[in-house]
């Protein structure tokens, strides 16, 4: 059985050793995240603090767009857009590693506290009973001061929660 993470896709981009675990993984990704890349690839303003680290993390953001546009995977993600809360057929990233787009809809559940996007990436988390991995300090920070119902783990304790057999637990 594979551990399951609700991330946002820039998240499978940026941070290889998400697609090298030693267990199966799947990353649960809302659409909406997903249309973020082409955002954030086509953006002049710096993503990462150097403009050689951006150049890279860019590049690989094309990658990661370019195979979603594959015809077979986009036919996946577009299986997922039919209906709120879908998801699509799992995407392979890898060996161990795999992608799930959810059609998830943000009904403002967490008011002014959250984006729409991390709205969606909680829903989908309680809703698919998976934490949330985020590089985000101060969104961890938030989920918690709002007591949000999610386990949600830091991008660097990643190996913990892949190797921890109680991290879906609630809090």
């Amino acid at each position: 059985m594979s551990r399951q993470f609700v991330t946002e896709a820039v998240m499978v981009a940026i941070y290889g050793e998400l697609l090298q675990t030693s267990v199966p993984v799947e990353y649960i990704v809302p659409y909406t995240s997903l249309l973020e890349l082409y955002e954030l690839q086509d953006s002049d303003e710096l993503l990462m603090s150097s403009p050689e680290d951006d150049r890279y993390v860019k590049a690989r953001i094309k990658e990661l767009t370019a195979y979603f546009e594959e015809p077979l995977n986009k036919k996946k993600i577009q299986k997922a857009l039919h209906m709120p809360w879908a998801k699509s057929p799992s995407i392979l990233l890898g060996e161990s590693a795999r992608i799930t787009v959810i059609n998830a809809m943000d009904t403002a559940p967490y008011g002014e506290l959250f984006d729409p996007v991390e709205t969606e990436l909680l829903l989908s988390s309680q809703r698919e009973e998976a934490p949330v991995l985020t590089d985000q300090i101060e969104l961890i920070q938030r989920i918690v001061e709002a007591a949000v119902p999610v386990h949600v783990f830091d991008i660097e304790d990643f190996q913990f929660a892949v190797e921890t057999d109680n991290y879906t637990q609630h809090i």
